[in-house]
């Protein structure tokens, strides 16, 4: 089995690769290294990997890089490259994220048209919904996205029913709800408050607190690619969403009662495009792919929070 993954030293791209390389696989991944956050934590996840037989890692841009040659007899292809953030997607850099989520899948498209893989597993975000009709969220709300990165990641959505549609290209979306874990993004809540109470800092926090996430540990998420990729259905999107959901609140007094050390809160005014809650409705994603999440954040917690301690020498 050959496997390609884009986003190979992303936080799921990663835990991803290790996943098919350890059921035998053999993984080309590339990453662009984008620089959104800092490269040491990409070059972390990266030395898991460096060295165990069967993987090839090759740093370019999927914009640029010949992607029938590193796709080439590929059975699977998982396309989890993408420039994140909600709020960082307005303005001015508007344009990375058309580059890099909806012209770069586009691109993976193409690729997969010609290479034929068997499934095209393509990331997607929960922030396609926006606020969601009402929650848990189905798959077959509304999509209304309240950031232009929902906005990028739903015409990926619509680009995978296009090639499947035109050109036989085997695609299911996944639609990721709030994923954390160990070695995680250094922009998410977990790092950020996290490493503030580390050293003493105060954490900002957008809005009262009140406001909820479902919660979803990265290898729940690794689980839900691999059986999207064995699934004999296509053209088709499932919620990919945790055993926990909690306000920003009980998230940092969770944090505190790890750490055994006092949060020093800052409140901002809530940010452009956060949907106020997010949860996931798993039922169709049980029934029909397998999937049942089975890590809630009490226990998917304290390997992230050590994975900081240990990255930081803290």
């Amino acid at each position: 089995m050959k496997c390609f993954v884009t986003g190979a030293a992303g936080f799921v791209g990663s835990h991803l690769c290790r996943r098919l390389l350890a059921e035998g696989a053999e993984v080309v991944g590339i990453d662009s290294f984008t620089d959104y956050y800092p490269r040491p934590v990409k070059d972390a996840r990266v030395a898991t990997l460096a060295g165990k037989p069967g993987f090839t890692l090759v740093e370019g841009d999927v914009l640029t890089a010949d992607l029938d040659a590193l796709a080439a007899g590929s059975d699977f292809i998982f396309h989890q490259a993408a420039q994140a953030g909600v709020r960082a997607s307005w303005g001015q850099t508007f344009d990375i994220y058309t580059n890099n989520n909806v012209l770069a899948t586009q691109r993976m498209l193409e690729c997969a048209r010609r290479v034929k893989p068997k499934k095209f597993v393509y990331a997607s975000s929960s922030s396609v919904y926006g606020e969601g009709r009402e929650r848990p969220t189905k798959e077959n709300d509304p999509k209304v996205p309240l950031s232009p990165y929902g906005v990028t990641k739903l015409a990926g959505e619509h680009l995978c029913h296009l090639y499947e549609h035109n050109f036989g290209v085997p695609t299911i979306s996944l639609r990721y709800f709030t994923v954390y874990g160990p070695l995680g993004r250094p922009d998410m809540s977990i790092w950020k408050f996290t490493l503030a109470m580390l050293r003493g800092e105060e954490l900002a926090v957008y809005g009262d607190g009140e406001q909820s996430r479902g919660f979803t540990y990265v290898a729940d998420v690794v689980e839900a690619n691999v059986l999207a990729a064995r699934s004999k259905l296509s053209d088709t999107a499932f919620n990919v969403g945790g055993a926990s959901t909690v306000t920003v609140n009980q998230l940092i007094r969770q944090i505190e009662r790890i750490l055994g050390k006092k949060a020093r809160v800052r409140h901002e005014p809530p940010a452009q495009g956060d949907a106020r809650h997010t949860e996931a409705d798993m039922t169709r994603t049980r029934k029909l792919l397998g999937l049942t999440a089975r890590t809630p954040l009490s226990k998917g917690l304290p390997p992230s929070i050590q994975s900081i301690r240990d990255f930081y020498g803290l």
